[in-house]
């Protein structure tokens, strides 16, 4: 099983390592390959995503990867700029769908931004549509008005957009997600004001007919934020565009107490997949040794889940993590009073700890 193993920048470099620790720990033959990426990649090679990375991120089975980006490159052209990376990968492997799990471990029900009465049991799991929409949209560029309120003046434009065909194999991700779950889905537009999910809408209810065991119901993008922060264990199964979905799982990745908990997973249509924790890289922490591993480390578990089929190894995997948070130990972003604080490389340890204790027993 080949795993392309991609740190980027900031804390990428020093949470990976910690998964990695990880996956070294489970008894099984990985062949990981390590390569530049984002900032990294720029600096070493002078693209985001040279074609060496490129060509080995197409050649693994899967893609641990950490985060890109920092303020320094900010003054680039757009195409140079380390999150070009993440979207090259997501285009040229077809990562289409995007899997996010919120979920609260009880030990962190103070943690999240919410009362714990609110959020308590909290396990929701966003899918997000992720090479369509504004993101990826043609055309875009900057140019001089012709007409609007300020016609001869500059302006800047995207484009929104999505085809039938993408909706659908979304949408059909959905609600088979749904059926190993609670048989709920709830599909978050903005149908009164744009097109676009007006016609998002119109696909999903027509797929919905497919599978008639499964509850369906559309949300508006606003009242859909309103709604997490007032009853989100209503959701089940939230699904949504490319836009949409990375600031609403953003949103959700606060109840959870820290979106230093929350993994992601990004499939292509055989499985094949990136996997990377939601935040980004956090170059004001990068270097202290404070950034909480955890997501990283989940999203490691996913990748065996869905890619490598070794789901036994990701069960223990989350195993280890519970057993690590319910024994106390807890990085600056989840800490609190009574609980003991511990930086990343001591986070990642405590978790293979809890592995082969785990062998250990099983022996």
């Amino acid at each position: 099983m080949k795993i392309a193993v991609l740190p980027g920048d900031g804390i990428g470099k020093e949470i990976v390592v910690e998964a990695v620790k990880v996956l070294n720990v489970l008894d099984e033959k990985f062949e990981l390959e390590w390569a530049d990426v984002g900032g990294a990649a720029y600096e070493s090679s002078g693209h985001p995503l040279p074609d060496s990375t490129l060509n080995l991120a197409k050649q693994a089975d899967a893609i641990l990867f950490g985060a890109v980006g920092d303020w320094k490159y900010d003054q680039l052209e757009r195409h140079l700029r380390p999150e070009q990376a993440i979207l090259g990968l997501r285009r040229h492997l077809g990562l289409f769908a995007n899997f996010r799990p919120a979920i609260l471990y009880p030990e962190l029900a103070n943690a999240s931004s919410l009362k714990p009465e609110i959020v308590s049991g909290l396990d929701i799991l966003i899918i997000r549509e992720l090479t369509g929409d504004v993101y990826f949209g043609q055309p875009r560029g900057r140019r001089t008005a012709t007409d609007g309120a300020f016609p001869g003046a500059a302006e800047a434009f995207d484009t929104m957009r999505y085809s039938e065909p993408e909706i659908r194999r979304i949408a059909h991700v959905a609600f088979q997600a749904a059926r190993k779950r609670h048989k709920k889905v709830t599909s978050v537009d903005k149908a009164n004001v744009l097109e676009t999910f007006q016609f998002w809408k119109d696909v999903v209810t027509e797929v919905h007919k497919e599978y008639p065991d499964i509850e369906l119901e559309h949300m508006y993008v606003d009242n859909a934020a309103m709604q997490l922060v007032k009853a989100p264990k209503k959701f089940d199964v939230l699904f949504t565009g490319n836009l949409f979905g990375d600031i609403l799982s953003d949103e959700a990745a606060m109840l959870t107490g820290s979106i230093g908990m929350l993994p992601s997973a990004s499939l292509n249509a055989d499985n094949r997949g990136l996997y990377e924790p939601s935040h980004g890289s956090a170059p004001d922490i990068a270097g202290k040794g404070v950034a909480n591993p955890l997501a990283t480390i989940l999203s490691a578990a996913m990748m065996l889940r869905y890619s490598l089929n070794r789901p036994e190894q990701a069960d223990r995997i989350e195993h280890a993590v519970k057993s690590v948070l319910a024994q106390g130990l807890r990085t600056a972003d989840i800490y609190e009073a009574g609980t003991s604080k511990v930086g990343t490389s001591q986070m990642g340890d405590a978790v293979v700890a809890a592995l082969t204790q785990t062998i250990i027993k099983k022996g």
